[in-house]
């Protein structure tokens, strides 16, 4: 585990270990989510990069009739 010092300016500094198995660019977006006192960086991604990621989805037997609008 890596571990990272806040400053006093309340930042931080994404060590070169992780960012070498993540693939960030300068200047890029990161959204922050707080759970249960947990922070999670998550990349902001263009919506158009999501395009085609559920094809050859099975859609077969997922819900009864009844539960479709």
């Amino acid at each position: 585990m890596t571990q990272v010092t806040v400053s006093s300016k309340y930042q931080v500094v994404i060590p070169r270990a992780v960012r070498r198995q993540v693939p960030l660019r300068t200047g890029q977006k990161l959204a922050m989510v707080v759970k249960e006192g947990l922070i999670t960086l998550l990349p902001d991604r263009p919506l158009a990069s999501f395009r085609g990621f559920l094809k050859d989805m099975k859609t077969g037997g997922i819900r009864e009739k009844r539960d479709r609008f």
